[in-house]
């Protein structure tokens, strides 16, 4: 459940743009639907695949039996490639709560350059307290960083907690209507729902992050369908009820990430707004920490299968953890982590969607190809079911998308997309050839021993 949460969570910390975006009604009822409409579609899918094909590697695995090694490439070099610029955000995210705390200039201050690029303290401060850190704490075991998610978890909702008693009772005593105005001052309620639903799908896809690691879950019949449930419900209140109490405030039309934590400070006092804004911090960590434990998988079972270099699948003997892809996705990271990703973040839109349909695509291949493989969370209703769970998330996407292109950067993040995906096609040719060299050699030598 922990792994879970930070994989598609963290809490409502992130979500004060929405408010302004959407208008508060609207943002209350898009915190609702998504989940119905996109969350627990995405949830359905991972739990089906998840639990018929426990293996490391979630979409790459289930592209690989479903579909082909074409598309199991594609899979797994996309879900890599977009890791680079998403794990790169939640230490920058750290180091934003972390600047709430500090003096204003202290983040920026530059205290060494290569070139161009300026490194910095609020850069120094998200690779020494998250990725370093937690790049450790991977080193251990799934199991490890599911129980140390589980902690922070608590640690991250107990002052939301708080501040959502403190927020509810205020709107209670002082009878403020929370839903209202329903959408954003000056904009049309079709408008503030599609930038509505632009923000507020990022808080709930992640749910197929689970799948990368079923292989290391023991039971993953029975634990990965109930962590789920139990995820789902903890991450729709752990935004619901802090949104709400928030609105007790006012002036939400100026919120930015980040406001939560001077909100709370409003409602409940310097603690509390403390409290919030060093939880921020937390979740900031935490994301990071379960979301490398499934980005690092993709590279193992790309090494594994041999379509880039083995050093790459090397492991611990004690826990099997692949030490090698942890520590290379960690540098990695770090050095994304440098820059400045306004413009790089919008293509998540299109990478990230794409791997859900490619997922919806290898369960229907399975539907058709293997129906009597063992599916222990198997989505109910036949074809039926599967049209049910898989519309209403296409429809989300095909919106989102189309709303991303209109918008301002739209084009640039097609672009961008595009040209990500024609380079991963391409590296898919050499990425063969040399996965053919491997197998031969490894059939050789295999030959060689036999008739020795």
């Amino acid at each position: 459940m922990g792994i879970i949460f930070f994989s598609v969570s963290g809490g409502a910390y992130g979500l004060e743009e929405l408010i302004p975006a959407a208008g508060p009604g609207l943002a209350i009822l898009l915190i609702l639907i998504t989940p119905i409409i996109y969350g627990a579609p995405i949830a359905a899918i991972t739990a089906e695949l998840s639990t018929a094909l426990p293996a490391e590697g979630g979409t790459y695995e289930w592209a690989r039996r479903g579909l082909n090694s074409f598309w199991a490439f594609q899979a797994g070099a996309l879900r890599w490639v977009n890791s680079w610029v998403d794990m790169a955000l939640y230490p920058v995210m750290f180091s934003s709560y972390l600047a709430l705390l500090l003096p204003p200039s202290f983040a920026d201050q530059v205290f060494f350059s290569v070139g161009p690029i300026d490194m910095t303290m609020g850069w120094l401060a998200g690779v020494v307290f998250v990725i370093i850190p937690f790049g450790i704490v991977n080193l251990f075991s799934a199991r490890f960083v599911g129980a140390s998610s589980a902690w922070i978890a608590v640690i991250v909702l107990i002052p939301l907690a708080v501040l959502s008693v403190v927020g509810i009772s205020t709107l209670l005593t002082e009878g403020v209507n929370p839903l209202s105005p329903f959408a954003a001052t000056g904009a049309s309620a079709l408008a503030s729902f599609g930038v509505g639903l632009s923000i507020i799908m990022w808080s709930y896809c992640g749910f197929d992050s689970v799948g990368v690691i079923a292989g290391e879950v023991k039971n993953p019949g029975r634990v990965i369908p109930k962590a789920t449930v139990i995820a789902m419900i903890v991450i729709v209140l752990s935004y619901l009820l802090p949104t709400i109490a928030a609105l007790a405030a006012g002036g939400w039309e100026d919120w930015t990430t980040g406001s939560f934590g001077d909100v709370a400070a409003q409602l409940g006092g310097p603690a509390l707004g403390l409290a919030v804004t060093i939880g921020g911090m937390v979740a900031a960590m935490g994301l990071y920490s379960s979301l490398l434990l499934s980005s690092s998988r993709v590279v193992f079972v790309l090494s594994r299968d041999r379509w880039i270099t083995g050093a790459l699948a090397r492991q611990t003997k004690k826990s099997g953890t692949p030490w090698v892809s942890v520590v290379v996705s960690s540098v990695l990271y770090a050095l994304f982590s440098l820059g400045s990703f306004a413009d790089l973040v919008v293509v998540d839109v299109f990478l990230i969607n794409a791997l859900l349909l490619l997922s919806l695509a290898a369960l229907i291949a399975l539907r058709i190809r293997e129906p009597h493989l063992p599916r222990p969370a198997k989505i109910p209703g036949g074809w039926w079911g599967i049209a049910l769970v898989g519309t209403p998330m296409i429809a989300v996407i095909l919106f989102t998308m189309i709303t991303q292109f209109t918008d301002n950067g739209g084009f640039f993040a097609l672009s961008l997309f595009l040209a990500t995906v024609t380079l991963s096609v391409l590296a898919y040719i050499p990425a063969r050839a040399y996965r053919r060299r491997q197998l031969n050699g490894q059939r050789d030598e295999s030959t060689s021993s036999a008739g020795n």
